[in-house]
């Protein structure tokens, strides 16, 4: 038992950053039926970006400096590939899609180039405190992981209920040509939910990369969890996002645990395949029924 509640509370807290890149990839979608599969790549970029100006690459900044520069980094990045592919967004949804894999492939190329294939390690700046919660062991990067996701998904709420390109937002996702037709750019909208999603990668990686390493390919692969987690909960839902990362960081735990560890990726795989037989469009859009 004290076992379980132990893999309960650690599946959650990974589950958290799954969802956290889960949102990014159906932000996109549910604006534009893009599936961006440049999303790991990109965020691994990112990561790569705030290591190179904190550890001496291009600069010894604090790291909190170093962030907020790679946020404004982040955001001409992702604006400069969404006009790579906007003119094929209009034409083909399968054809925008696999351009989102060159994309990625660029990324990696981009990665590799500039901080080479070496393997890295980066720590968040934060106190090095645990604590006991009874069997559950309690450390500040998890209630630091529990408390980012919490206010990232309250400030995505506020985004999309509260403000102008919000509301435009929900209107594209429900109908895009009654939205077009009654005069709202789709371009625009498009480009928010890019940029929007690249920040959500970078703040993903950078808690991300404290439980394992740094490299071209580490937060891609990491970021399979993520696609998972779409899938689980719909990739046009976003609460579902958030749902189906839980699930997928408690399920991986469990399984892992009590089978094998070393099967993770074929986990996924099953996952993700019993679910699409089960609810084809995942298990939060056939509750809502439609697009919001």
């Amino acid at each position: 038992m004290d076992d379980l509640l132990g893999l309960l509370w650690a599946g959650m807290v990974s589950g958290c950053l799954y969802a956290m890149g889960a949102i990014g990839i159906v932000l996109i979608y549910k604006s534009s039926m893009v599936v961006n599969f440049a999303h790991g790549n990109l965020a691994g970029l990112s990561a790569f970006l705030v290591f190179g100006f904190t550890a001496g690459i291009f600069a010894n900044m604090a790291w909190g400096l170093a962030v907020l520069l790679t946020l404004v980094i982040m955001v001409a990045v992702m604006a400069g590939c969404y006009f790579l592919i906007a003119p094929l967004v209009f034409k083909s949804d399968l054809t925008s899609t696999i351009a989102t894999l060159g994309i990625g492939l660029v990324a990696q190329g981009a990665t590799q180039l500039l901080f080479g294939s070496n393997v890295v390690s980066m720590d968040l700046p934060l106190p090095d405190w645990r604590g006991q919660l009874g069997p559950v062991r309690i450390s500040t990067y998890d209630l630091a992981v529990l408390g980012v996701t919490l206010i990232v998904i309250g400030l995505l709420y506020l985004l999309i209920e509260r403000t102008r390109i919000g509301i435009a937002f929900r209107a594209v996702s429900a109908n895009p040509f009654a939205s077009r037709v009654c005069g709202l750019n789709l371009r625009q909208v498009h480009l928010f939910s890019w940029v929007v999603a690249g920040l959500l990668g970078l703040v993903a990686s950078l808690l991300i990369v404290p439980t394992t390493f740094l490299s071209s390919t580490s937060v891609s692969s990491f970021m399979l969890q993520a696609f998972a987690a779409a899938v689980v909960g719909g990739f046009s839902s976003l609460p579902g996002a958030v749902l189906g990362g839980i699930f997928v960081g408690i399920l991986m735990n469990l399984l892992s645990f009590y089978i094998a560890a070393e099967f993770s990726n074929t986990y996924l795989l099953l996952t993700m395949l019993l679910v699409l037989n089960v609810f084809p469009k995942g298990v939060l859009s056939v509750r809502g029924g439609t697009r919001v």
